[in-house]
């Protein structure tokens, strides 16, 4: 079984700027190649976990995400980088498309999107790792049995300030982006 780190997507891989409704507007973060490659190198499996409701609620249709899939492994790949897999709920409680309205257990914070990866990939859940920049993260990794680092980009620096010392989700480590959060797992936090 092999070690792994769910990356969530916004704001941690990429630019947080609401929904990614359009691939043009998807910007990766500096680092994140170079993470994913760290990642890749190190024999970790590289596995993305997000909630993108945006179809659900009808902001824009499904081949847009995969359009924006798409951009984003071939932004990888042209750093030397390569995820393992991708997984995404799109369902809401609320959302305006019948097929994605309801309560699942793949909508973070629940540890539906991990669990099944790590049953379809073979993952040493006790060994693995969450980085993301949201306490919701946080807290999918602890429900799902895993560690999880909380990166200051994206909704991070905010929820760290203001949501984390009152929260009872507290990560086990906090660190500027993806690639320094990567960096320390490899160097003596992912032990």
């Amino acid at each position: 079984m092999r070690r792994a780190v769910f990356l969530d997507r916004d704001g941690t891989l990429n630019e947080e700027m609401g929904y990614v409704n359009h691939v043009s507007r998807l910007r990766m973060l500096p680092g994140a190649a170079e993470a994913v490659r760290l990642l890749n190198s190190a024999g970790w499996a590289a596995v993305v976990v997000s909630n993108q409701s945006g179809v659900g609620r009808g902001y824009f249709p499904e081949r847009v995400l995969t359009e924006v899939e798409e951009a984003m492994v071939n932004d990888l790949a042209a750093g030397g980088a390569r995820l393992d897999a991708l997984y995404y709920c799109l369902h809401h409680p609320e959302a305006k498309l019948a097929a994605y309205r309801r309560r699942c257990e793949c909508r973070k914070p629940q540890p539906g999107l991990i669990r099944r990866a790590a049953q379809e990939l073979d993952l040493d859940l006790a060994r693995s790792w969450l980085i993301g920049d949201r306490l919701l993260d946080i807290e999918t990794a602890h429900g799902a049995g895993v560690r999880g680092v909380l990166v200051l980009t994206g909704y991070g620096r905010g929820e760290h300030e203001h949501l984390l010392p009152a929260s009872t989700v507290q990560p086990d480590h906090v660190a500027e982006d993806v690639l320094e959060a990567v960096r320390w797992l490899l160097g003596q936090g992912g032990a």
